[in-house]
């Protein structure tokens, strides 16, 4: 009987010290990556996720002419093309001399901007 309280008091401590709580962001990332490390960024994981969720809905192909004043974000070489002319990064971090983006909302949070600038730095890769 007192080996059997015994290993039950065992086991049972190890199960509650193996529990614990972590955030969703923590556990899962992200969109845009995880912005606890910012110093491995790629296109795939990093820009597209933060733009799809940011600026598609007006800087897409079919919605860029109307609302998005025909700068399309669509694909990467859309991406590219703005990134290297400075556009992409003026607007998202609401640069003077550039509109900011996006319209009519909050400037992207700080993560997000250090991801793309950091994308762009490094050569604006298809990665």
């Amino acid at each position: 009987m007192k080996n059997l309280i015994y290993i039950t008091s065992i086991v049972l401590l190890i199960v509650i010290s193996s529990c614990y709580y972590d955030s969703e962001e923590y556990l899962y990332g992200t969109p845009g990556g995880n912005c606890a490390d910012t110093t491995v960024i790629t296109y795939a994981a990093g820009v597209q996720p933060v733009l799809n969720q940011n600026c598609y809905s007006c800087h897409s192909n079919g919605s860029a002419a109307s609302m998005g004043g025909n700068v399309k974000l669509q694909d990467y070489a859309d991406v590219k093309t703005v990134a290297l002319n400075e556009k992409l990064s003026g607007t998202i971090s609401h640069a003077s001399g550039f509109s900011p983006m996006p319209k009519g909302s909050n400037k992207l949070n700080d993560c997000y901007i250090t991801v793309i600038k950091k994308w762009i730095a490094a050569g604006a890769l298809n990665n």
